[in-house]
């Protein structure tokens, strides 16, 4: 009978050289000079108006859009809850994603609508500071989509997420932006 070969696992050597940090593009905003993501300093900007709005929707089945309708979901009145959690996520938006800044809300307003087969959810935020409020808004209607999602899983779990975009912006260095009315016409396709 052949000796069976003993595996032996021997740890990989180390390498002792420092791992190189690519070289960043000077235009890059949110990265320090390690290449390592970092929060802007916005500190010599000034104090402007701001204003940023965002939409989406969430496709649903018939049937949930009628239960929406009569207020009949277990979980409550989905329209009224899935329109605070939008709030209370604008309110939160330095807590979830990791460059914002702190931002004192001079006002959120989201509206979530039934429309026949899909709820329509739109944020408007507002402050008067040094950065913009584009992420607490694109938050808002997020939040609010899923919360959507959230309450009427039961009667539907096929629903989706569509069109999510900032509408408008003004205020600050960039200036104003709006949309086009047609959400497939402002993009651009961009190959890997």
């Amino acid at each position: 009978m052949p000796k069976k070969k003993r595996l032996t696992t021997q740890p990989a050597k180390r390498s002792k050289q420092k791992p190189k940090i690519a070289k960043t593009n000077s235009r890059l905003t949110h990265v320090d000079s390690k290449g390592r993501a970092a929060m802007v300093d916005v500190g010599a900007k000034a104090v402007t108006a701001r204003r940023a709005v965002a939409e989406a929707r969430v496709n649903i089945s018939p049937e949930l859009a009628k239960r929406i309708a009569e207020n009949s979901i277990s979980k409550g009145n989905v329209l009224d809850v899935a329109r605070l959690a939008g709030i209370q996520a604008a309110k939160r938006t330095d807590e979830l994603i990791p460059l914002c800044h702190s931002l004192p809300l001079d006002s959120i307003d989201v509206r979530v609508e039934l429309r026949r087969t899909y709820v329509y959810v739109w944020a408007e935020a507002k402050v008067t500071a040094k950065t913009g409020v584009e992420m607490e808004a694109l938050l808002a209607v997020a939040i609010a989509a899923l919360t959507v999602i959230d309450m009427g899983k039961s009667i539907d779990r096929s629903m989706t997420i569509e069109g999510m975009r900032m509408l408008e912006k003004e205020g600050g260095r960039s200036g104003h932006f709006r949309a086009s009315a047609d959400p497939k016409a402002s993009r651009k396709r961009v190959r890997a």
